[in-house]
């Protein structure tokens, strides 16, 4: 790439430390070049206020903030819940969010003539990867500046320096500078003393956890929630028919009041390290267990055993940055497939970090009393398993003769 080419940089903005000090650090690094921000509301909330006014303040030319949550969520977000698509029991919330984020920004670049797209992802993590392969899925040719892997900033400390001495404002400071990032789904807490394994998170310091509770902190009293699904795909809460959007925030609120959706692991990173995160996702977590029970009166034996195999496929999937890919379409056309009849109603106990199964109900229920009743009944014959056992076993029992013929 001819840095004399790039007169005009779409930057990826969150206005969080990184994207923050990019604005003047491209101008100074990139011929003074125009910058154009583009901010993606994933469901972060507060974290868009000011927005506008920092990014031009700090030297962008004009601000994008794209809405794309209903979308994150329909589009993303539920299909994987549909499959129960987990990375090693996280529940993606950054992962699903990146994909509609860096799709919009490939679609500005292009739109604004752009001469290179420019994220402030580090070199030891998995966005810039989520990010650079959605751009090279629709936007191949277009130049992509990563600071991270260009600049002489080496730690957030001096990222902070930069800041201070180019007047760049911001929310952190040294002592709180925990490495987070929040959308609708969830919220993810790095660095500090998360990164020594050791350490216990500080679950109950004031202001540590922002979408949920510790569980000890939670009610004494236990929370009753239920949640309909229609092919799979969770539409009503209490009765209530509500919008994707609304749906969440609700089980947000009430997953966050009552300590669900707490996850503290070492995880593997796609770059080939392992990280410690900490993931508050209280409405997701009620949403995959929900599903989870439903399907296990809705599917049969042999499509649950094989979806689970597809779960953990489209999960690393998901994490390694291959969501506009034929497999991952592949696998979401069958997951489709498998929820014709994952409709009908779970109720959740929610109580002190747990979710307790309270009921589940379908139309398509292929659980039948009568058949799996251990009192009398008059449609199982179970004599019937004595032959079924003899077949099953045969394998078995031809082994366990010829052993005992070649001992002799």
């Amino acid at each position: 790439m001819n840095k004399e080419n790039i007169k005009k940089v779409v930057l990826a903005y969150s206005g969080g430390l990184d994207t923050s000090i990019i604005i003047p650090w491209l101008k100074e690094n990139y011929n003074n070049c125009e910058v154009i921000a583009v901010s993606g509301n994933v469901g972060q909330a507060s974290e868009l206020d000011g927005l506008e006014e920092k990014a031009l303040k700090t030297g962008a030319s004009k601000l994008y903030i794209e809405d794309l949550t209903e979308q994150f969520l329909t589009e993303i977000a539920f299909p994987c819940v549909q499959a129960g698509a987990k990375y090693e029991d996280y529940l993606l919330g950054t992962a699903l969010a990146r994909p509609a984020i860096a799709k919009r920004l490939a679609e500005i670049a292009i739109a604004e003539g752009a001469d290179a797209i420019c994220h402030g992802c580090t070199g030891k993590g998995n966005d810039q990867v989520r990010f650079e392969l959605t751009i090279k899925a629709f936007a191949p040719d277009m130049p992509i500046i990563a600071p991270w892997r260009e600049w002489d900033i080496k730690s957030r400390d001096e990222e902070i320096d930069y800041a201070e001495a180019h007047n760049v404002p911001l929310k952190i400071n040294r002592e709180t500078n925990y490495s987070k990032d929040k959308n609708i789904w969830h919220l993810s807490h790095e660095g500090l003393d998360l990164e020594n394994p050791a350490n216990e998170p500080q679950y109950n310091k004031e202001g540590f956890l922002e979408m949920s509770v510790s569980p000890e902190m939670a009610p004494d009293k236990p929370t009753y929630v239920t949640i309909h699904f229609e092919k799979g795909i969770a539409t009503k809460v209490d009765g209530k028919e509500v919008g994707a959007v609304e749906l969440v925030e609700t089980l947000n609120k009430l997953g966050g009041e009552n300590g669900i959706g707490l996850l503290d692991i070492v995880e593997n990173r796609l770059v080939g390290m392992k990280s410690r995160g900490l993931y508050e996702t209280p409405g997701g977590a009620i949403l995959y267990k929900a599903h989870e029970v439903l399907e296990t009166i809705t599917l049969d034996k042999e499509t649950m055993h094989y979806k689970s195999l597809v779960a953990q496929k489209l999960g690393e999937l998901v994490y390694n940055a291959q969501w506009y890919t034929p497999l991952t379409k592949a696998i979401l056309a069958f997951v489709k497939s498998t929820q014709e009849n994952v409709t009908g109603d779970v109720k959740l106990k929610l109580y002190k970090g747990n979710m307790i199964n309270a009921g589940v109900t379908s139309p398509y229920s292929l659980y039948d009393p009568e058949i799996a009743t251990f009192d009398e009944d008059e449609v199982y014959d179970q004599a019937d398993s004595k032959g079924f056992i003899n077949l099953y076993g045969l394998p078995i029992e031809v082994q366990a003769k010829l052993d005992a013929k070649i001992k002799k």
